[in-house]
């Protein structure tokens, strides 16, 4: 797949499959039909050029090629084919942007009777665009261990015939946790890029908080949908300070604070005060308020570390997880110091993570115990596909 077809594939995967879902009403023969049309992309776009709507070509020649199949099995009598026929005419293609096909596929994949996991990873495939590989490295499982999830997600969704909708009012506590995962796993693939060149995806970070919204508008009474798009819109309004000019990545302490994008920190910190005034804390309405905090900060120096260490200390008690314990080991560090920090991260069983070592080896450069330092950084190293990760990272183990 060429450079070009690669992005379009990322920026329109999952809103193809989305729109195709609708039209033939199953999940596999939508995603069989949007490969199928970009198979014929590699073919033909070299010679032709790329169309003037890249989306809507893939739309349409992935729905008529789906037809043309299905009606071949139609008429050796599989009843899922005339299914999915009948589906198809009474459902007119749309190659416009169509504002709710995304949010009812993730309430497709988000199904209670779905594990939460396989939820989460089948919709990251699915809308995201990612592939299997990385939707493995994102869950810390074996690719093939993967393969198998996503195969019997989509064989579970065909023989329990979930349909394809947002659900029900009634139904919808019963999804959320779910769908907000999906949201902001889609984010954090947009907020640090799993492979690519680039550092950052902004188109899967927009999506996510495109998405966000719509749940927001969907479910307004919902704290922790309230927490997640705060949470997201104030890590997205760093975005023009975490990436240097050569495409390196900028740490938090030493990002020029002046390109923040401040209308989306408001936004962002206008809701985080909406969900205090509800007093229903969330583990996304407390990492939202960990970030307003941040932004409080006019400089790094002047950052209220105690204020974070506290909120991470109620994150930690609803949400007891590594990944909550590594990052507030940071704020333990900035409080306490780097050697009760480092005590914190040595008993974390993570070490398939990159960032636990990344961040143990700046508790040992601050200790001065610079060769087990360099050891660290290179761990981190090989545990990233990031290019601009592993630049980072390669500079500090020198």
């Amino acid at each position: 797949m060429t450079p070009d077809l690669a992005v379009i594939f990322r920026a329109e995967h999952g809103r193809a499959v989305a729109v195709l879902t609708r039209v033939f009403g199953d999940l596999e023969i939508a995603e069989d039909a949007v490969q199928d049309a970009f198979a014929a992309a590699v073919e033909k776009w070299p010679e032709t050029g790329v169309p003037p709507s890249p989306a809507g070509w893939i739309i349409t020649t992935a729905r008529n090629r789906a037809v043309d199949r299905l009606r071949r099995e139609a008429a050796r009598a599989s009843k899922q084919a005339e299914a999915a026929l009948l589906h198809a005419e009474s459902e007119p293609v749309e190659e416009g942007a169509v504002h709710d096909d995304r949010l009812r596929l993730i309430f497709t994949c988000c199904h209670p009777a779905l594990a939460l996991n396989v939820r989460v990873a089948l919709t990251l495939r699915m809308l995201g665009g990612l592939t299997t590989a990385e939707i493995a490295r994102a869950f810390l499982v074996a690719e093939p261990t993967m393969a198998q999830r996503l195969v019997r997600a989509k064989a579970k969704i065909r023989a329990a015939g979930i349909p394809y909708r947002v659900p029900y009012e009634a139904d919808l506590p019963a999804r959320v946790r779910g769908v907000l995962a999906v949201v902001y796993l889609i984010f954090n693939e947009g907020y640090a890029a799993s492979s690519g060149d680039a550092l950052v995806r902004d188109d899967l970070a927009v999506e996510a908080i495109r998405l966000g919204r719509l749940i927001v508008d969907l479910m307004p009474d919902e704290p922790e949908a309230v927490g997640l798009l705060a949470l997201m819109l104030q890590q997205h309004a760093r975005r023009p300070a975490r990436v240097a000019a050569d495409g390196s990545l900028v740490l938090l302490r030493d990002q020029d604070r002046s390109l923040w994008d401040r209308a989306l920190i408001d936004e962002g910190q206008e809701l985080v005060r909406v969900c205090l005034r509800r007093n229903q804390p969330g583990p996304y309405q407390l990492q939202a308020a960990i970030n307003a905090v941040h932004a409080d900060a006019a400089s790094a120096e002047d950052t209220d570390w105690r204020q974070i260490l506290q909120l991470y200390d109620h994150l930690l008690a609803v949400e007891p997880t590594p990944i909550v314990a590594l990052n507030r080991a940071v704020a333990v560090a900035e409080v306490e110091g780097p050697e009760p920090a480092l005590a914190v991260v040595d008993a974390l069983q993570l070490d398939s993570y990159y960032l636990f070592h990344a961040i143990r080896a700046d508790l040992l450069t601050r200790l001065h115990r610079h060769p087990e330092a360099r050891s660290a950084y290179q761990a981190a190293r090989t545990r990233t596909t990031n290019p601009a990760e592993q630049a980072f990272l390669r500079s500090r183990s020198r």
